[in-house]
């Protein structure tokens, strides 16, 4: 994710260290927010054998609705328009993050369970290095490029061992949505340079709004879904495409990039937890072992010279 400047607060004063322990509960708390889309996604798309929303609708409906109050945050705040240096980036973030990443993910997972998808999507922090490596020309080490690969090898097995020897579709799909995120991140990061991140988010969604808008009206669901499809879509909506956002950066202000950040490595480990008491999934310990695989490659990569701001 991209990251915000931290605050210059006296290293030695209690201030700092209230600052650190604000920062590290409401990075906490962001990270909780983004774990639980992979099942509060799962619950508005539904199963194949058991279809709710429309993967489309969800992806255009929580853009749409994000976007909305983005504006009226933007219209409280004031908020200058960015340069106009900064449109493409800003495209290219709504691109990655509001259209590809949702989308992709939402379509598969109606093909596979949250906990797949955690496994799978738990590479996004060294791709979104690697990515902002190759896009910004940067050198980065072969450490990072070894752990890069490793942790792709590590999805590709576990993907392979889930379906029997072969990649799926939605493994694709899942690989595609972290590929969306991943440049779409390094887009907002440009432009985090000189905007608050906060910002970047509201414009990013905004931006997207003459796209989504009609999208999720022509989208609409046809068939009536349940009240628990309802209750994550309008989660992914208000947390997951917005509120996590404000919590995240907060956080990364408040405690300092580097520490706070650190707290991420936990997502993908929350979402197989969340999964349990939200979808009644259950929790192998193939799952578990290739997760915490995956969690120390991605916590060795992002020790190693990415050539990335962290």
């Amino acid at each position: 994710m991209p990251a915000a400047a931290p605050t210059h607060t006296e290293p030695g004063s209690s201030q700092a260290a209230d600052d650190v322990s604000r920062g590290l509960m409401l990075g906490a708390l962001g990270v909780l927010i983004f774990a639980a889309t992979l099942p509060m996604t799962r619950l508005a798309v539904g199963a194949a054998d058991a279809p709710q929303l429309p993967p489309a609708f969800v992806t255009a409906g929580r853009a749409a609705v994000a976007g909305l109050l983005s504006l009226a945050y933007l219209l409280l705040l004031r908020a200058p328009l960015p340069a106009r240096r900064h449109w493409r980036a800003l495209a290219i973030s709504a691109l990655g993050t509001v259209v590809g990443f949702p989308l992709f993910l939402a379509l598969a997972l109606r093909r596979v369970d949250a906990m797949h998808a955690a496994v799978v999507t738990g590479v996004l922090p060294l791709a979104t290095a690697a990515a902002a490596a190759l896009m910004l020309r940067q050198r980065a080490s072969a450490g990072f490029w070894v752990c890069a690969l490793l942790g792709c090898a590590l999805v590709i097995a576990y993907a392979a061992w889930q379906g029997s020897g072969a990649l799926s579709l939605a493994d694709a799909l899942l690989l595609l949505a972290v590929l969306s995120a991943a440049i779409g991140y390094v887009g907002g990061a440009q432009v985090s340079a000189s905007v608050p991140a906060p910002q970047v988010i509201c414009w990013v969604l905004v931006l997207s709004l003459p796209l989504v808008l009609p999208a999720a009206w022509w989208l609409r669901p046809q068939q009536p879904a349940t009240a628990a499809a309802w209750g994550g879509f309008a989660y992914v909506s208000l947390f997951s495409m917005w509120l996590g956002f404000f919590a995240w950066y907060r956080g990364l202000v408040l405690g300092g990039v580097m520490r706070v950040s650190q707290v991420q490595l936990l997502q993908p480990f929350i979402a197989l937890l969340l999964a349990v008491p939200i979808l009644g999934e259950r929790l192998d310990l193939a799952t578990v072992g290739f997760a915490l695989a995956v969690m120390a490659v991605v916590f060795i990569g992002r020790r190693m010279p990415s050539g990335a701001r962290r």
